[in-house]
């Protein structure tokens, strides 16, 4: 498997549209795979979906994701709408990854649900699914419906849907309803036993999820994981050493992309643990040091 790498910003990262523009310029003339932006109303970034519109109208190449964006709590509809749009805009180019629940608490009474949280991801991730494949959706489900609803523009190919999450329930989602899974916080040894589990799902299914669409995402840090607090990574795995889940450097970063490579994983999102002093140089540094590993 051809190994894939693109870059990930986070919640501080630049949201001036001249700086956030002269990132995405660069990451397209240095060749980086891919750009993911996360989902947080108060973060510095612009909307995951608005922000790739803009790169898109910026670039040729450069594929574009959401790492991920939280799908229950939004209208699948009108989240279907706007995907066939940055697919027809930017084919090939649009990598959507939903999850079931923002990353922070306090953001998630911001989008209310119409009941258990999973039931609702199931059934607007299916509909979302059968909008963007076909014409005239009639849909009739607990929590969502429609009659005779198509999207257009019409995507020129069908949109791969991946999943975040690494629990039970999440893993097994993956395997039935999605076509991709971007892990996080998970060992090369978890990462690879987390396969597994969605591979099993899926032939439970009667389905199949290509060899590549597995992937990890990875925080890494340059002042030494002893350096930083990563609190809320110690409460999410208070059971693993943080230096096994963060690399500190380039050197760290590339043994531990080998090892999840070794488990069966092929995509990678890489986001500094911090804001870098300057982007211009770490992106840089990343082409140099990272984008070898793709030949």
């Amino acid at each position: 498997m051809k190994l894939r790498i693109g870059v990930g910003l986070g919640p501080r990262d630049p949201a001036d549209p001249a700086t956030f523009g002269q990132l995405v310029d660069h990451m397209e003339r240095i060749g980086v795979d891919s750009l993911w932006l996360p989902d947080l109303i108060g973060g510095d970034l612009p909307d995951p979906l608005v922000g790739i519109g803009y790169a898109a109208g910026r670039t040729e190449r450069l594929k574009l994701g959401s790492g991920v964006t939280v799908l229950p709590g939004r209208n699948p509809v009108a989240v279907a709408k706007e995907l066939a749009t940055l697919a027809a805009l930017a084919p090939r180019r649009i990598l959507p990854v939903f999850g079931v629940q923002h990353a922070t608490a306090r953001e998630r009474p911001l989008f209310p649900i119409p009941g258990p949280r999973g039931e609702v991801m199931d059934e607007a991730l299916t509909l979302v699914r059968l909008l963007l494949a076909d014409e005239d959706v009639t849909f009739e489900g607990k929590y969502y419906a429609c009659e005779g609803v198509t999207v257009r523009p019409r995507p020129t190919r069908p949109l791969d849907l991946w999943l975040g999450g690494s629990g039970p329930k999440s893993l097994r989602r993956v395997g039935r309803l999605a076509d991709g899974w971007l892990g996080a916080a998970l060992t090369p040894d978890e990462a690879g036993l987390g396969r597994r589990a969605i591979e099993a799902a899926a032939a439970e299914a009667g389905r199949g999820i290509d060899d590549d669409h597995y992937g990890m995402s990875l925080v890494v840090a340059f002042d030494g994981v002893t350096g930083r607090d990563f609190g809320a990574l110690r409460r999410q795995r208070p059971d693993v050493d943080i230096a096994d889940l963060v690399p500190s450097g380039w050197a760290a970063t590339r043994a531990l992309i080998r090892r999840y490579a070794d488990a069966g994983l092929s995509k990678f999102v890489v986001r500094p643990a911090a804001p870098p002093r300057s982007w211009t140089a770490f992106l840089d540094e990343f082409a140099a040091e990272l984008l070898p590993l793709e030949k």
